[in-house]
């Protein structure tokens, strides 16, 4: 029997969890069809593309704010369509301010429905949980301490994993990279990823490209590499490098991987990229920014919940990597941050090992244990 799953992704991480869910589900079952919102990685595993995750990609409350009437029309439209698809399920793959409203409502007309990946409800707002419990059948958890968060909300939780701990190896060849690349370096060689997100990244690329000036008067023949989520960010990063003639930087589009195994140093926005840099094992400097109201409204509420929030730190429970907050993210602060991994090659020593010792705890066959629990909620109804 042929069966139909709804998938929604809203950011290039979702493209990548979207992408490796519906391959595992496909060689589970051969003949599923898929439908709904994502990226390039996910039309490559047979999506039917409503419309691109870009429609989404918006980080803030009040930039979200801001794009309300598009989004309401957006999931409106979206609604209607999953509703004469009559999909077997429908998975919302994080982007929980957008798909959480969508599952409450399919839920209420007896679509089954996922949502993958959890919120970070154990790093703030955790009363989330109950509202998440609401909207959806069952979470799908990335991470092994997430499930617990759940344990008094009617809601179905599954540790399954995340996939990139599979499909990054222990190893990662530096120099493969640099050739992959055609990079020819003679001094150190540091990553920028400023983010996913345009919001992200018009907030990160100054103060990043600012670090990469003050380098370049530190190390001599450094250079840098920039991956570009999309088109429309690396026009924009492009545009602002122009400010920085004496900045050895390549572009690159959608190659962060690559990029992040041939640096010796990465400096990104928090978010899984932070993830993808421990399983690659490089050091790197973590930095966060959100519009100064959004921040203000956090702090005064006082939201926030976690001690830490770059994903490894989170995952050891200790500061393995420098974190920059709001007004810590400057040029100076993050080149500091940046010449302390390269100057002191003890700490880069033990970074790693610990970075190894955290890829091998997560190192699960995680896309094919997600796909299993889909398929078996299917088939319980």
């Amino acid at each position: 029997m042929n069966r139909t799953i709804a998938l929604v992704a809203g950011e290039a991480s979702g493209d990548q969890l979207g992408a490796t869910l519906m391959h595992a589900l496909q060689a589970q079952d051969p003949d599923i069809r898929f439908a709904g919102i994502g990226g390039p990685l996910m039309q490559a595993e047979g999506l039917d593309c409503w419309w691109d995750y870009s429609e989404l990609a918006v980080m803030g409350l009040f930039e979200v704010i801001r794009h309300i009437p598009r989004l309401a029309g957006l999931r409106h439209q979206l609604m209607q369509r999953v509703l004469e698809l009559q999909p077997d399920v429908y998975i919302g793959i994080d982007a929980p301010d957008f798909n959480l409203g969508v599952e409450k409502r399919l839920k209420a007309s007896a679509i089954p429905v996922i949502h993958y990946v959890s919120p970070t409800v154990w790093a703030w707002r955790p009363g989330r949980v109950k509202t998440i419990a609401k909207s959806t059948d069952r979470v799908l958890c990335l991470f092994p301490f997430e499930p617990a968060y759940y344990r008094n909300e009617p809601v179905l939780t599954n540790y399954t994993g995340h996939p990139m701990a599979d499909e990054i190896p222990l190893q990662v060849s530096a120099a493969t990279a640099c050739l992959t690349l055609a990079v020819e370096n003679h001094g150190p060689c540091i990553a920028l990823l400023p983010g996913s997100r345009p919001s992200e990244v018009e907030k990160l690329s100054a103060p990043m490209l600012d670090a990469a000036g003050i380098l370049t008067g530190l190390y001599p023949g450094i250079c840098f590499l920039m991956a570009a989520a999309t088109p429309a960010i690396r026009h924009y990063f492009e545009s602002e490098m122009l400010k920085y003639p004496d900045i050895n930087c390549r572009v690159f589009s959608a190659r962060s991987k690559d990029v992040m195994a041939a640096a010796d140093v990465v400096i990104c926005a928090s978010g899984t990229a932070t993830l993808e840099v421990m399983l690659i094992n490089r050091p790197m400097v973590v930095c966060y920014r959100l519009a100064g109201a959004t921040y203000a409204l956090l702090k005064w509420f006082k939201l926030v919940k976690s001690r830490f929030f770059a994903l490894p730190n989170i995952l050891a429970s200790e500061p393995l990597v420098p974190e920059l907050l709001q007004n810590e993210v400057t040029g100076k602060r993050i080149a500091q941050a940046v010449s302390r991994w390269l100057d002191q090659p003890g700490p880069r020593h033990d970074l790693s090992q610990r970075f190894d010792q955290l890829h091998r705890q997560l190192k699960t066959d995680a896309a094919a244990t997600a796909a299993a629990v889909v398929l078996q909620h299917i088939k319980q109804g």
